[in-house]
C-alpha cells in the first residue's frame, strides 16, 4: 500500500465520526429523553476510556515483562504526567479564564438576566462538547499511529482492517460529542459540528501520515494518557449532572452506551484486529 493510499484510507477512517454529529441539530425530546441521551453519550464514552487505557497500559506491562527499567520509568512518567495534564488541566483552566475575565465590567440589568443565563448554558455546554472532540481527537490519533505503522511495516492487510474497525468505531464517538448538547437542548450550528469533527477525527489522519515514519510507544503513550485524563474529567461531569437530574435514567443510558461502544469494539476483534 502506497503512502498516499495509507493516508488517504486512514482520512476515510477518522472522518466517520461526522456520521454521529447531524444528531446533534435534531430537536431534543422531553426532559426524560435528554436525561437518556446524556447517560448514553456517558456510556460510549466510559467504553472508550477503559478502551484507551488498556491501550495506553499495554506498552508499560510490557516493559515491566521485559524488565527493561528504564524504558518503565520513562514511559510510566510519561503516563501519569499526560493524564495528569488531561484530568487536572480540564479542572484548572476555567478557573484561570474566569481569573482573567474577572474585573471586566458589571454584567447585564435585571431584565437581561435570563437570556444572559441562557447564553452562558450554551457557551458552557459548547465549550463540553469541544471537550470531548478534543479528547476524542488524542484518542483518535493513537489509533491514526496504528494504521501507519502496520502499513509502514508492510502488514497491509491488518492496516486495512485496523481502518475498517476504526472507521466503525468513530462513528459512535460523533454522538458522543452531541450528546450533552442534546440532552441540555443546545443546538449547534452546522460550523460548529464541522469544527468538532475535524477536532475528532482529524487526528487520525495525522496519526496515519507520522505513524508511516515513526514507531514511537512513547508517543503512543503520551496521546492516549492525556485522552484518557480529559475523558474522565468529562464522564465525571455527566455522571454528576445525570445524578442530579435521574438516576434512574442515566444509568440505562450509560449501560446502553457502554454496549453500543463494546458492539463496534466487538467488531474489531471479529475482524482479527
Amino acid at each position: 500500500m502506497s503512502f498516499a493510499e495509507t493516508v488517504a484510507l486512514g482520512a476515510i477512517a477518522g472522518f466517520t465520526i461526522f456520521l454521529g454529529l447531524p444528531f446533534g441539530r435534531l430537536r431534543s425530546g422531553g426532559r426524560g429523553l435528554r436525561i437518556f441521551l446524556s447517560g448514553l453519550s456517558g456510556g460510549i464514552l466510559v467504553f472508550l476510556l477503559f478502551d484507551i487505557l488498556n491501550h495506553a497500559t499495554a506498552p508499560l506491562e510490557t516493559a515491566l515483562t521485559e524488565r527493561n527499567w528504564s524504558q518503565l520509568a520513562l514511559l510510566g512518567t510519561v503516563y501519569v504526567v499526560g493524564f495528569g495534564i488531561g484530568l487536572l488541566g480540564l479542572l484548572y483552566a476555567p478557573r484561570l479564564r474566569r481569573r482573567s475575565s474577572a474585573g471586566s465590567g458589571p454584567g447585564a440589568m435585571a431584565v437581561g438576566e435570563a437570556e444572559a443565563d441562557r447564553g452562558v448554558i450554551r457557551s458552557e455546554t459548547l465549550g463540553l462538547g469541544m471537550t470531548i472532540a478534543a479528547g476524542i481527537g488524542l484518542h483518535n490519533f493513537s489509533e491514526g499511529l496504528a494504521i501507519g505503522q502496520s502499513a509502514a511495516s508492510g502488514a497491509t492487510s491488518l492496516a486495512v482492517l485496523l481502518i475498517i474497525g476504526f472507521g466503525l468505531h468513530n462513528a459512535t464517538e460523533g454522538f458522543g460529542i452531541v450528546g450533552p448538547l442534546v440532552a441540555r437542548d443546545v443546538r449547534p450550528s452546522w460550523g460548529w459540528l464541522a469544527r468538532a469533527g475535524v477536532v475528532g477525527g482529524g487526528p487520525t489522519f495525522l496519526g496515519t501520515m507520522l505513524g508511516t515514519a515513526v514507531n514511537s510507544s512513547l508517543l503512543f503513550v503520551a496521546f492516549l494518557a492525556v485522552a484518557a485524563g480529559a475523558i474522565l474529567y468529562v464522564v465525571a461531569e455527566l455522571i454528576v449532572a445525570g445524578r442530579r437530574a435521574s438516576w434512574e435514567l442515566t444509568l440505562w443510558g450509560l449501560f446502553v452506551g457502554f454496549l453500543a461502544g463494546l458492539g463496534t469494539d466487538l467488531i474489531l476483534v471479529a475482524a482479527g484486529t
